[in-house]
């Protein structure tokens, strides 16, 4: 029989009561929520859920970002202030 261990980590309070209350509501703990997903992670060497990034931190868009900080920098680019745009 293997031997158990605490893990500690830091959740958003309102999130947690929420968790707990799904939990609850299947009649789960969220030890035993966690367990599950780290048996599962453990099992199938992945994530078991689909996972997605910002697009505005990819890699094409921060190479975009730098080309324009090159143009502000070299003094291609110039800005001007212009009154607030509002799309209703």
């Amino acid at each position: 029989m293997s031997q158990t261990v605490n893990i500690n980590f830091r959740m958003d309070a309102e999130l947690k009561k929420n968790m707990e209350k799904v939990c609850a509501d299947m009649g789960l703990t969220m030890t035993t929520a966690f367990t599950i997903f780290a048996k599962k992670v453990s099992r199938e060497k992945r994530i078991p859920f689909e996972l997605s990034a910002d697009p505005f931190y990819s890699e094409s868009n921060i190479k975009y970002l730098e080309a324009i900080m090159e143009d502000v920098k070299s003094g291609k680019a110039h800005f001007a202030e212009h009154d607030l745009i509002e799309d209703d």
